[in-house]
């Protein structure tokens, strides 16, 4: 009896260090990208061209100890620098000495230059916050080119697309969790005429692509002078997250108990007044896990967006200013991961804002008694 103890928690064990370790290794995934995009945000522009992001981390490389002219030398022949001998093309890689340095030949052969280099302990640690200002406030940067002539270089203004998200993901989120609440309620303690019919119909939408009411929707926009405005976005959405925020409500507020609302009835209460005093409080797991999906999906959202507002600048979102970006800027890697990390700063602190209630809501009516 012992020996099958112990070999149940040893396989316990080995279950729980083998999912743990699965864990672990996804967190990894996910999180160093992220971290390189942070620190990337923060470098120039010649750092991110010339070295990875990882340089910023303690590390071995050849760094520059002496320099000096190559009029005295031969690129044509065998030379000797620094006690090492070689060809043109061999101090073009660099050429190693016995006592760990490294003679490498900088430039052609008319205009060059001997760099003795030692490789050595070291970090890149010039960070710069001209990034976040180029890209938020559209502050001018100045640039120092080869030849040592400065260029005033405008940045690009986020900060209106980012107030455009926000304007438009707020609303977005807030409308369709209202209804769908009411809705719930309604499917899961009210007896009317065809609901059960009624509830199959709300759920049969979520298989239903988005995509095949975007044409449909946009002419119906165009009739009603909606297109371009942020009620057109606010609607679409709503009408899009009503399906999922429906379920996920009815299957946290029908397991809700029976003995508190019938106590409610007996004294009168109306459901207008069980609703918002008992049932919204009692619904906060299951709100703030579909706040989180549906603010998510709404501030990331670049489809409908891009359909329904169109190219008027004045309203145009944070997605859709950060597509242009890429198409006018695609090479200034600086600030497209400064722009990158603008926008998942919101989304993040939503997510750890509402994250206690993540796991409650999403297992909302899974479990009975």
């Amino acid at each position: 009896m012992s020996v099958k103890i112990g070999s149940t928690r040893r396989q316990r064990r080995t279950s729980s260090l083998l999912v743990n370790s699965v864990l672990i290794l996804l967190v990894l995934i996910w999180s160093i990208p992220t971290f390189g995009l942070l620190v990337s945000s923060f470098r120039t522009k010649e750092d991110i061209q010339s070295s990875g992001w990882w340089k910023m981390l303690p590390h071995r490389e050849w760094v520059q100890v002496e320099e000096f002219k190559t009029k005295d030398l031969d690129p044509n022949s065998v030379m000797t620098i620094e006690g090492v001998s070689g060809t043109f093309k061999e101090f073009r890689a660099g050429v190693e000495s016995p006592d760990g340095t490294r003679v490498r030949w900088v430039g052609n052969k008319r205009r060059g230059r001997i760099q003795v280099e030692k490789r050595q302990w070291t970090m890149r640690d010039d960070f710069t916050l001209e990034n976040y200002n180029e890209v938020l406030l559209g502050g001018s940067v100045n640039i120092k080119r080869a030849d040592g002539t400065v260029k005033a270089v405008h940045g690009e203004d986020l900060s209106d697309a980012f107030l455009n998200s926000l304007a438009v993901s707020v609303p977005a989120t807030i409308i369709p969790i209202l209804i769908a609440a009411f809705a719930a309620y309604g499917f899961a303690w009210m007896k009317f005429p065809g609901r059960r019919a009624l509830f199959i119909l709300v759920i049969a939408m979520l298989v239903v692509p988005l995509q095949i009411a975007l044409v449909p929707i946009l002419r119906d926009y165009v009739k009603l002078d909606l297109n371009g405005t942020f009620l057109a976005v606010w609607l679409a959405h709503t009408g899009f997250g009503l399906a999922l925020a429906t379920y996920l409500l009815f299957n946290y507020i029908s397991s809700l108990p029976r003995d508190i609302l019938e106590s409610a009835f007996i004294d009168g209460a109306s459901h207008f007044t069980i609703f918002i005093r008992l049932i919204l409080p009692l619904s906060v797991p299951a709100l703030a896990s579909f706040a989180i999906f549906q603010f998510l999906w709404v501030w990331n959202d670049y489809l409908v967006a891009l359909i329904f507002i169109g190219e008027k600048k004045e309203v145009k979102v944070l997605t859709m200013r950060l597509a242009d970006l890429v198409g006018s800027r695609g090479s200034d890697w600086h600030l497209l991961t400064a722009g990158a990390f603008v926008s998942m700063i919101l989304p993040l602190a939503v997510f750890f804002g509402l994250q206690r209630y993540f796991v409650r809501g999403l297992l909302a009516g899974s479990v009975k008694g």
